[in-house]
């Protein structure tokens, strides 16, 4: 039993650097998709720089988060929220310049992406990162850690989406890490190959059901 941990929605002063204590106490590295527009602020940007110092990834979550690509009306609009995220992660990017889409709850179909939105991953030789269990530890900050351990005894490897905000939600983290490994679980940093439909800008799985026609 596998376990990738990914952090989106940051990076928070309120709850990021409780997250990466949290890690490096258990020797565990994940991924943060951040935020370009969290990312812009300086105090923030440090947060993102110590992720990529103590060896997490950083991953591009769009610059604004409000709406999921594939639903957005102005078609430039879906391709400047990933190209301006990027330009701002710079040399914190992952070799294989990671982005995972906004699924508006954690839900997965068409309303991904866009058109446009793919055209610009393949052309920037991106890697499109999906998932495959959501706790909603935003709405459940207490009961999330529980419905992850169900999630992840229910499948060999599971690549789970958790949020570094302030919710108090990460403050149940070390409990699910130690559960988790309780049960024999092995955290890994890598992703399950079906949860990459797309890497450095070649289609690997059919992209259809992730994009609005």
């Amino acid at each position: 039993m596998q376990i990738t941990l990914t952090f989106d929605n940051g990076p928070d002063p309120a709850a990021t650097p409780r997250v990466l204590d949290v890690l490096s106490a258990a020797d565990i590295k994940a991924t943060f998709f951040v935020l370009g527009s969290k990312l812009a602020d300086k105090k923030r940007r440090a947060l993102a720089k110590r992720a990529h110092a103590e060896g997490h990834w950083i991953g591009n979550h769009t610059w604004s988060h409000e709406e999921p690509l594939g639903t957005l009306k102005d078609a430039s609009r879906a391709v400047s929220e990933i190209v301006e995220t990027q330009a701002l992660i710079d040399e914190l990017a992952h070799p294989d310049r990671l982005f995972r889409p906004f699924g508006g709850g954690g839900a997965i179909g068409p309303h991904l992406l866009s058109p446009g939105a793919v055209d610009v991953l393949k052309k920037e030789k991106m890697t499109c990162v999906l998932w495959n269990a959501i706790p909603r530890d935003w709405e459940d900050p207490r009961g999330w850690a529980e419905t992850a351990l169900a999630q992840c005894l229910a499948q060999d490897w599971t690549l789970l989406v958790l949020h570094d905000l302030p919710t108090g939600a990460m403050g149940r983290l070390k409990i699910f890490i130690d559960r988790m490994r309780d049960h024999g679980g092995v955290f890994r940093q890598d992703f399950p190959p079906a949860c990459v439909p797309l890497r450095r800008g070649e289609v690997l799985a059919d992209l259809a059901p992730y994009t609005t026609a």
